[in-house]
């Protein structure tokens, strides 16, 4: 080692190690192995280091104030006892020189035994230093591993003698996350708040230096840290900051700059504060919460009104032509821009209910004055078919008149286009279920053929994997299935278009199951209905088929069948058509609940419509999942009440199998709640059933229904129909018998990272291999333990892993 003078750093007194990251660097101390470790300004990095070495011997270097040559001679002569070197400010390297001299420099050091190698930088492992990471695989601990968890954060603020109330200690953890420096001028602002009498007013005081303190990090960060940035980065980033989200197209088309890339690059370099991932094979780009507010801040204070409405105006233009309607019209609207709005919200009412965004922009429909709507055939006809879907029958109805007249108007092609929507209408309100619906589309047949148009898309299924309860319920049609398959068989699907590929054979094939037809023929008739829409056909008929065979699957018993067959569907619908992904979830949930497995559903429920919030009925199968889920988990109370909100659904719409249903899962709930009235219900519910001869309604239920359908009270008119229901029930529940089973003493909710970390223990993995497989300090894992210890009501591993199995929480 050279005799160079070495510089020692100091911490501050009141500082506080974050203990899990400690142990990752004693692990790679004891074997030599380099360590990165990088974050933003503030994050006690250089501390950090310092306070794991304490008093032994290293060297430290800024590349700021040191050459190369001069850390080379550092390092030049090898010495039996192992040296430390923590070289620090890495992202300042700028040049392809430098970078390629230093990338040098640290593989040679990296395999030498005689020094430890400490490398510090803002930002994570650069481009140019990739290959000698993954050569050498240095040991990486970023930002938030340097953040202090909530017990040390409670340390470091003793350490400031400050004491402060529960409500401020939980919101400087919500602000701050346990972000050092964030710590730091927090508490020098607590600790200069004056003593008062009443809890209260501490309180109000200690929240008001809370929020101020935020402010303070932010002006920290723009005056030491963006204000050091060139001028032509600061303004990009400025400009970029309006959006949430970006990718190079993006960020060109927002900021007007040819050289965004190599912008984006820079900023990536200079620090830790854009976050990159990838999104189909592309890099997308978010800035941390401080950069974004405080480029915000500069934007609005810097340039005029007319110039940031600029930028609103080309973010909303790039989110247009790439289809991110949403985040397209907040940008439009952000610069008041009316045209983009209306251009958008027009295109999006030629698209039907289940392709479009209806529901999701009810707020911009809503707010247009009758006068703008009157003036577009598209918004009158999507006004009709809002509302009805909104369940405003009589205002929908009110829309369609409105466009009968502004038919009475016009003649020639516009008024052909006219009366094409108004066919449309008539096939597709759902309010109007399908009465007359025969007659409707022979109509259709006519008026296509001699008017030489077409009509709008239309969704048989509305995104559900059915037919029959789909877009309409087609109940009534199953009774008399063989006969208008023959007679509509070939009008249906010339009106449909590439929605009527296939659609004969999987009605069939789906009045064939429900009925408790022969299994083959089903099977048949799905496999055909496929072929067929896989052949210039929609993906979501491919979606009907395969709910057919997956069901008929799980009725015989062959759930790995059915999992293996929703899951290579699921990643056809991921590239052509991801408005069937929530319902296709739902759809593998379900299967999730035959099982039994209470952890898998519970994390599902976290991603689950909220009908509390808003009840949105394109959101139905996803709805009666969640009554199932809360049958399951013990929540007898919600059930019923999202009971109550199908139940109106139903009787509103027309929907004749929902209803069904509905009233099946409330004689359950009712039944396990000890309330009158279930008995009524499940007779209503059987009689209707028996009344379309539907047996897999009921079979579907197994385990959970069987005891109720066994009851003596209950009448069955068929004892055909009795005896085959039966039949398959009790077959279901010996098939399934965890379905729906209520766990009487209450369920517990582990995290994902927690489940594994079980998982492997069931396997028999010891922390260590635990630790290295999940990329978590032993500190980490044996942290998760103690917590789902806690939630288990145990004290050691093997009685965890019993009880989560007795739970059916590891499967």
């Amino acid at each position: 080692m050279s005799k160079n003078k070495r510089k020692q750093l100091s911490i501050d007194e009141h500082y506080v190690r974050p203990q899990a990251s400690w142990e990752q660097m004693k692990a790679a101390k004891n074997i030599g192995q380099t360590v990165y470790i990088y974050g933003v300004t503030g994050t006690g990095k250089t501390s950090f280091a310092v306070d794991f070495l304490g008093r032994k011997r290293y060297q430290y270097v800024s590349v700021s104030d040191t050459g190369i040559e001069e850390i080379a001679a550092m390092v030049s002569e090898k010495t039996e006892l192992q040296t430390t070197l923590v070289i620090d400010d890495l992202h300042l390297l700028e040049t392809w020189e430098e970078r390629s001299l230093y990338g040098q420099l640290i593989e040679e050091l990296s395999v030498r035994k005689d020094v430890w190698l400490i490398l510090i930088s803002r930002a994570s492992i650069p481009k140019w230093l990739k290959s000698v990471h993954i050569r050498h695989f240095f040991v990486t601990i970023g930002e938030e591993q340097l953040f202090l968890t909530e017990k040390e954060q409670e340390i470091y603020l003793e350490k400031w003698e400050v004491y402060p109330t529960e409500a401020a200690s939980k919101r400087i953890r919500e602000l701050g996350h346990g972000h050092p420096l964030y710590l730091q001028i927090a508490a020098m602002r607590l600790k200069g708040i004056p003593k008062f009498e009443r809890t209260e007013d501490k309180e109000e005081a200690e929240l008001h230096e809370i929020e101020e303190s935020r402010k303070d990090i932010w002006d920290y960060f723009e005056v030491h840290v963006y204000d050091q940035w060139n001028v032509e980065l600061q303004e990009f980033l400025e400009s970029i900051s309006i959006v949430e989200q970006f990718d190079l197209r993006t960020a060109q088309q927002i900021t007007k700059k040819k050289n965004a890339g190599r912008l984006l690059v820079q900023a990536l370099e200079m620090g830790n504060f854009l976050i990159e991932e990838s999104e189909n094979e592309q890099s997308v780009y978010e800035m941390r919460i401080p950069m974004k507010y405080s480029m915000r801040r500069r934007l609005f204070a810097k340039y005029s009104q007319d110039y940031i409405g600029e930028l609103y105006y080309s973010a909303g233009n790039s989110y247009e032509m790439e289809g991110n309607i949403m985040e397209a019209l907040k940008m439009y609207e952000t610069c008041h821009n009316e045209e983009g709005i209306s251009r958008i919200l027009i295109e999006n009412m030629r698209r039907n209910p289940a392709s479009g965004n209806y529901f999701e922009l009810r707020h911009y429909y809503l707010t247009l004055p009758e006068e703008k709507i009157k003036t577009s055939v598209e918004l009158m006809a999507g006004m009709s078919m809002l509302q009805s879907i909104l369940l405003n029958e009589e205002e929908s109805e009110r829309w369609y008149q409105e466009l009968l007249n502004y038919a009475k108007e016009k003649s020639g092609g516009i008024k052909r286009a006219i009366e094409a929507k108004i066919l449309y209408l008539d096939i597709g309100l759902p309010h109007r279920g399908i009465i007359h619906l025969t007659d409707i589309f022979k109509h259709a047949g006519i008026f296509l053929t001699e008017r030489k148009t077409v009509l709008p898309e239309f969704s048989v299924t509305s995104n559900l994997p059915s037919m029959m309860n789909g877009g309409k319920d087609f109940c009534e049609w199953s009774r008399k299935d063989k006969e208008l398959a023959k007679t509509m068989g070939k009008i249906v699907p010339f009106v449909l278009g590439k929605y009527g590929k296939g659609l004969v054979a999987l009605a069939l094939a789906e009045s064939f199951f429900e009925k408790g037809g022969d299994d083959y023929e089903v099977a048949s008739l799905a496999g055909k209905g496929r072929m067929q829409a896989e052949s210039g056909g929609k993906t979501e008929q491919v979606f009907v088929a395969v709910g057919i065979l997956t069901q008929l699957s799980i009725l015989n018993n062959h759930m790995g069948d059915a999992w293996d067959m929703l899951e290579s569907f699921r990643k056809v619908a991921e590239k052509e058509a991801p408005k069937l992904l929530p319902n296709i979830s739902a759809m593998s949930v379900r299967m999730d609940l035959y099982m039994g497995r209470i952890g898998e559903i519970c994390q599902w429920l976290k991603e689950a419509p909220d009908e509390n919030a808003e009840f949105n009925v394109m959101d139905r199968y996803r709805y009666l999942t969640k009554i199932r889920i809360y049958l399951a988990v013990g929540w007898k109370e919600k059930a019923l009440l999202l009971l109550e909100k199908m139940r109106y659904y139903a009787e509103k719409m027309r929907r004749t199998y929902v209803e069904i249903e509905v009233m099946i899962l409330s004689a359950i709930t009712r039944y396990r709640m000890g309330m009158n009235g279930w008995r009524e219900i499940l007779q209503e519910a059987v009689a209707k059933a028996e009344d379309y001869h539907f047996v897999r309604i009921l079979t579907r239920e197994g385990a959970a229904l069987l005891k109720l359908l066994k009851a003596d009270t209950v009448i069955w008119r068929d004892q055909a129909f009795k005896k085959q229901v039966l039949k398959e029930c009790t077959q279901m529940a010996e098939f399934y018998p965890a379905y729906l089973k209520e766990k009487q003493e209450g369920n517990v909710l582990l995290t994902d990272k927690a489940l594994k970390i079980l998982r492997l223990q069931a396997e028999g993995l010891s922390v260590e291999k635990i630790a290295e497989q999940l990329g978590l300090s032993k500190a980490g894992v044996k942290y998760y333990n103690q917590e789902t210890y806690k939630k288990l009501k145990v004290n050691n591993k093997a009685a965890a892993v019993a009880e989560a199995k007795n739970r059916r929480l590891l499967y």
